[in-house]
């Protein structure tokens, strides 16, 4: 449906991302949420996801390993603090080439005339920490992982 809002305030701790799907808001949810289908919108189009664990219920963790075209491996992880079906996810996210620096997001998915907005908020230690992720590319990265999260949720209509 078109690309992510960003927002990021200067000075604030937090990065929010919006963009709308034209679909229900169950199916977002189930694409979001279902390990097997993780692998095949999460990352960058140039890379593959494997889903280490993921255990997606409030105090479950999950790990999902990227490899780029050169078999370099980028790691990120987390914890579930709060899942809401089919509403709402809250979990940590750690980059393991960062170590320590963990993020808290919160993604809100609203319905409204069979199109799902998701609203992710996500919220560092740091203004700095803030600033590093988006000097990482990660509005392009978020792009291309949600254009790629579309493609799947067509594949569940």
């Amino acid at each position: 449906m078109g690309k992510i809002k960003m927002t990021a305030e200067p000075g604030k701790h937090e990065i929010i991302m919006t963009r709308e799907f034209d679909a229900p808001r169950e199916l977002v949810f189930k694409a979001l949420t279902d390990p097997t289908l993780i692998p095949r919108w999460w990352g960058r189009t140039y890379t593959k996801t494997a889903v280490d664990y993921m255990d997606a219920r409030p105090g479950g963790g999950w790990r999902y390993v990227e490899q780029d075209t050169d078999g370099s491996e980028y790691a990120f992880r987390g914890v579930y603090h709060d899942i809401t079906a089919p509403e709402r996810v809250v979990q940590t996210m750690e980059f393991e080439g960062m170590p320590g620096h963990v993020g808290l997001e919160t993604m809100t998915l609203e319905e409204h005339d069979g199109k799902t907005t998701i609203t992710t908020s996500s919220i560092f230690q740091s203004v700095e920490d803030r600033d590093g992720m988006l000097q990482t590319d990660m509005e392009t990265g978020a792009n291309e992982s949600w254009d790629q999260l579309e493609d799947v949720i067509k594949t569940l209509l």
